[in-house]
């Protein structure tokens, strides 16, 4: 914030921010004065002034990420998922560190320590919390940086997309490993995600309000991506739902730990250590696509916004494609 004063003939400006240094300047007219002091205002927001390094010595980025957790992560539909990650920021040494002190390097070592182990996916996920924390801070929090340098460091690489889908044998091994003294849910459950594509926290969130069995249709007003959306349903699906008592508002009126702990005791008795549930809905978005729907409507059956998204899903099954290509073919140049 720039102030002026009268001092004799000139004009003094003085521009003050904070986690800078007070700067100040006489001119010999206020015209003068005000065009100086907009410009370090601008330079301040360009972070091309240095920052005040004693303010800065007193702000951890431990601070910033403990107010972030508190103010902006209870607003977001992962907001779970997302403490548990500042948590794991939070207690590395990164987060004693001054935001004086706070260099590339820093920001570095933690990733290089974390990639010791857990996945590039993870560490991508902790320190784009970060950056998003620091520039935040920046811009409306007044903190004394000059920069961000989580925006100099290379992330990880993403992972490649998996190449998984559900062959028959890992289905009926699936199936056979679901007895009647296991939870009811199970087969309904894999059953819906196979015939319809919606992920394990749709399906669990899935209100017989939203569920028109005349239409063949469900809605889905909360989503991962924040778009409601409806989808079609299979006359699989309708004949599981319809089997399903209607008691409770919810479908499938489980905990999403208790799905989590059934699902890996399933795995073990399946003999299946590295399926996951998300693995059901990438063979959905590949049946749908052999089944001959269109992108738009995979997109809709799906959810997907970005088609690239979209088609990382997409495994299609060679077998699948020669079949398609045999009745495309047939009659050609034959008499």
């Amino acid at each position: 914030m720039a102030t002026f004063r009268k001092r004799g003939s000139s004009w003094q400006a003085q521009v003050r921010r904070d986690g800078y240094p007070a700067i100040s300047k006489s001119f010999s007219t206020k015209a003068d004065a005000l065009s100086w002091s907009r410009e370090k205002e601008r330079a301040v927001e360009r972070s091309e002034l240095p920052i005040d390094h004693k303010q800065a010595g007193g702000v951890t980025v431990g601070d910033l990420l403990i107010r972030y957790v508190e103010t902006v992560t209870p607003a977001k539909r992962g907001a779970r998922f997302e403490r548990s990650r500042i948590k794991t920021l939070l207690a590395h040494p990164l987060a004693q560190a001054s935001l004086a002190k706070l260099s590339p390097a820093m920001v570095a070592r933690y990733r290089d320590d974390r990639l010791d182990s857990v996945s590039g996916d993870s560490v991508r996920r902790e320190l784009t919390i970060l950056r998003h924390c620091l520039t935040l801070a920046k811009r409306e929090w007044d903190a004394p940086l000059s920069v961000n340098p989580v925006l100099s460091v290379t992330l990880p690489a993403p992972s490649r997309a998996r190449d998984q889908r559900l062959e028959a044998d890992a289905g009926r091994r699936l199936r056979a490993a679901i007895g009647p003294a296991h939870a009811w849910y199970l087969l309904p459950l894999l059953e819906l995600a196979i015939e319809t594509g919606m992920r394990r926290g749709e399906l669990l969130a899935l209100l017989w309000s939203n569920v028109s069995l005349g239409n063949r249709t469900a809605h889905l007003p909360i989503t991962k991506n924040g778009h409601p959306r409806t989808i079609a349903l299979t006359p699989k699906a309708i004949e599981v739902l319809k089997a399903l008592p209607q008691t409770e508002a919810r479908v499938i009126p489980v905990s999403g730990n208790a799905v989590r702990l059934a699902w890996e005791r399933l795995r073990e008795r399946a003999s299946l250590p590295n399926l996951r549930f998300h693995d059901l809905r990438h063979e959905a978005v590949s049946r749908f696509f052999e089944a001959g729907l269109t992108v738009p409507e995979v997109a809709l059956m799906s959810g997907h916004r970005d088609t690239r998204m979209l088609m990382r899903y997409t495994h299609l099954r060679p077998e699948a494609i020669a079949e398609k290509l045999a009745r495309a073919s047939e009659g050609c140049f034959t008499a």
